[in-house]
């Protein structure tokens, strides 16, 4: 080794089915070491983190384990194909060697190497990969909080995997809260002297995005964007252009379609920093690459035209057939009625025109527990599809019965909360896509050892809270009616051979 490590492990040494081979890094709080498996299975390598949980003072080893608990809790999560990927966790127990006993094991995916700083010859296809791995957490929830070369892992086949989560933070509404760490070079300027709570600093998604700017300013011309020779130096630098006394000057070297991406990355405040989604299109675009997999399919303009001019024939009660009494949207209307019939049930009684809306919202959520017949299930649960529907008493309106605060902050597909709180009448256009956002979001929160159809808890939780139903161990007393309705409409609407 050519560096004192965190925690030193002599090599051959095992700790569950692993043993440790060579070094491979370390940082201030934990060190990483190959490890080979002694045993049958797969896979037959990886990297073993070890953190030390069984030393230290009681404040210190409070700090490493929240440290470790934001890590596992992502990871536990999160699987994500450019984010690293977490095997198992272990504890050492070796009372003979103290200096281990008790420390914390995380064995993950073994890359080949970190970025570390290295200017590449080609950078922009592993910028495009980083900052799909950089929207794939935000889309989950998640600010990375400490973005940098030595957080990106290389893997064999040259792709990259963000990494290192242990200052990462679950966004509450807008905002995170991380411990007050992080490396000055990749730290926006609103954060450098930003005030510390009780909780840690707040953090937005935006901070990764400056941290992405410097990152892929580094990588195309091997300098820093803020000019100093030291981290204090361009740390100052930041302050001067944050004041607004100073202007962002770019390296030369900058290539020209990628020099409009890090001015707005390096935007003044957070609020005028590009959005992670606008962000990696045009990352994409700027390194040629194929377009990702989009995190929320987006339905085209004319699909959209096409449900509303539905929605707007049924509310202004013509119904299904004065569509049909045109021959030339027959078809179309037809087409309309057996839209995701694999998925949800024909002839069960989901009016025509929110099918596709309703497949289409559904769709939009990577997690398997968000389907179309969940969604009509709730739908029928909630209003019986009635798009009017007005209860002021609980303040509740449209056919996913909205609270027009908390709409405001799903109502956008880009996960920004709307500036203002819509009014009702909430269309179906507005609710229902912001339903499948809302489940998508609670999916992940919910405990897994939940008994019941998992589907149903998140049923329960759009109707009180995640928290509650974690709480309850299951769907809460007062919830148990509505619960029994969503699963009745849910098995009526989910197609034979479904969940």
């Amino acid at each position: 080794m050519t560096e004192p490590y965190a925690v030193p492990v002599p090599k051959g040494y095992r700790v569950g089915g692993w043993e440790v081979r060579a070094p491979l890094a370390t940082g201030a709080f934990g060190s990483v070491y190959e490890g080979r498996r002694t045993g049958d299975g797969d896979p037959r390598t990886a990297a073993l983190k070890f953190l030390p949980t069984g030393t230290g003072t009681p404040r210190q080893l409070a700090h490493l384990r929240e440290l470790i608990d934001r890590e596992v809790e992502l990871y536990r999560r999160l699987k994500q194909p450019r984010l690293i990927r977490m095997y198992e966790t272990l504890v050492v127990d070796d009372p003979e060697r103290p200096e281990l006993d008790g420390a914390t094991v995380l064995v993950l995916e073994k890359a080949e190497g970190s970025l570390n700083a290295v200017r590449l010859p080609a950078p922009g296809p592993l910028l495009a990969q980083i900052c799909e791995g950089l929207a794939q957490l935000h889309h989950a929830g998640w600010v990375h909080g400490d973005l940098k070369p030595a957080n990106v892992l290389l893997m064999a086949d040259g792709s990259a995997r963000l990494a290192d989560f242990n200052m990462a933070a679950e966004l509450e509404g807008t905002h995170a809260y991380t411990p007050a760490f992080s490396t000055p070079d990749y730290t926006p300027p609103e954060l450098l002297w930003s005030e510390i709570g009780e909780r840690g600093r707040r953090i937005r998604p935006s901070a990764d995005v400056w941290a992405f700017g410097v990152l892929a300013h580094l990588l195309l011309t091997g300098t820093f964007p803020l000019p100093g020779g030291t981290p204090s130096a361009r740390r100052d630098a930041a302050a001067a252009y944050a004041r607004g006394t100073d202007e962002l000057r770019l390296s030369p070297e900058l290539p020209e379609a990628w020099r409009e991406i890090v001015r707005e990355c390096l935007a003044r405040t957070h609020a005028q920093r590009i959005g992670t989604q606008a962000l990696l299109r045009r990352v994409e675009a700027a390194a040629g690459t194929d377009r990702s997999p989009r995190l929320r399919r987006l339905r085209s303009r004319r699909t959209t035209a096409a449900v509303l001019a539905a929605v707007a024939v049924i509310a202004l009660g013509f119904g299904v057939r004065a569509v049909q009494d045109d021959g030339s949207d027959a078809k179309n209307t037809a087409d309309a009625a057996s839209y995701g019939a694999a998925e949800l049930r024909t002839g069960k009684g989901v009016p025509v025109a929110y099918r596709r809306l309703i497949v289409d919202s559904a769709h939009d959520c990577q997690q398997a527990e968000v389907t179309p017949a969940l969604l009509a299930a709730m739908l029928k649960t909630e209003s019986d599809f009635d798009p009017e529907l007005s209860d002021p008493a609980e303040n509740e309106y449209g056919i996913a019965r909205w609270t027009p605060s908390v709409l405001r902050w799903w109502i956008r597909a880009d996960g920004i909360p709307a500036k203002e709180t819509p009014a009702p009448p909430l269309t179906p256009a507005q609710s229902i896509p912001a339903m499948s956002r809302y489940l998508c979001f609670i999916e992940p929160r919910l405990k897994t050892s939940l008994p019941g159809d998992r589907r149903v808890l998140l049923a329960a939780s759009y109707r009180t809270s995640y928290k509650k139903v974690n709480a309850a161990g299951g769907v809460p007393p007062n919830q148990r009616a509505y619960a029994a309705r969503v699963a009745h409409w849910l098995k009526e609407y989910t197609p034979s051979g479904g969940q």
